[in-house]
């Protein structure tokens, strides 16, 4: 399963039925667990953990360095889970000493062609990256969350769950969870309720979340203030609870 003209160190966990295709390089301290497919023309270097059924096209490469100028060869981690696409030229960096070390990506992803993610990113489940979208460094990402085309976000930002950036759509501050953020400069423009409509959330908790959008951004409260109310309805309204943890800033304070 894995081409003649492939290179994998010696020190690399390759599952039995994992295919390499033509070209690639796999490094030291590489882990990619069964049913990945590797097409041609791919590097991954280590330490880096991959693990099932992912599916890796030519031209990535997966696990390098850093883009970091404080970098100096600290031994950082990236991890990815399963059942991910990661489309062409795509680049996933590792972690730094200066943040906890790792990159992660989770389960269920559509990565797709020439999208980057950063040293330190922690990007969730079930999210959709569409082509050149864009993660500097140490961006947390919730599950569910799609960026559109040539979307992106500034180092230390949170993009909340099931949130939804548009075309060119670039932030600098938090995100919260279930809205939807186009235009440039990015502005919240209101929830994602088709999203949420896909994923089953019933008519009720739609309007719930619509009801603790319009408290935060419509009401002309302080941010504070704001919060206290969403988290007091959050008590017998669930669904309100992502939205009111995504509340709780960065320092890079809310998109608002």
């Amino acid at each position: 399963m894995i081409h003649d003209t492939a290179i994998v160190a010696g020190s690399a966990l390759i599952a039995d039925d994992v295919e390499i295709g033509p070209y690639s390089v796999i490094g030291d301290h590489v882990s990619i667990g069964s049913g990945t497919r590797v097409a041609s023309h791919v590097v991954i270097k280590g330490p880096t953990t991959i693990g099932k059924d992912n599916r890796i096209f030519q031209f990535c490469s997966i696990g390098d360095d850093p883009q970091d100028k404080k970098f100096s060869g600290e031994n950082t981690r990236l991890e990815i889970g399963d059942r991910n696409t990661i489309r062409e030229y795509c680049t996933i960096n590792r972690g730094t000493a200066q943040d906890e070390g790792i990159t992660s990506v989770g389960s269920d992803n559509w990565i797709l062609a020439y999208v980057h993610i950063a040293h330190d990113c922690r990007v969730g489940s079930h999210t959709i990256f569409s082509n050149n979208a864009t993660l500097a460094g140490h961006v947390h990402v919730g599950d569910w969350v799609i960026f559109a085309g040539f979307s992106g976000a500034h180092q230390f930002c949170h993009v909340g769950a099931h949130s939804f950036l548009g075309m060119f759509a670039g932030t600098s501050r938090d995100v919260p969870a279930y809205t939807l953020v186009a235009g440039q400069p990015a502005t919240v423009r209101g929830i994602n309720a088709e999203g949420l409509k896909r994923r089953n959330f019933t008519s009720a908790q739609i309007s719930n979340i619509k009801n603790a959008y319009k408290i935060v951004y419509r009401k002309g409260l302080k941010l504070a203030d704001a919060i206290k109310e969403v988290e007091e309805l959050a008590k017998t309204q669930p669904e309100l609870g992502l939205f009111a943890q995504s509340l709780h800033t960065s320092d890079r304070g809310l998109l608002r």
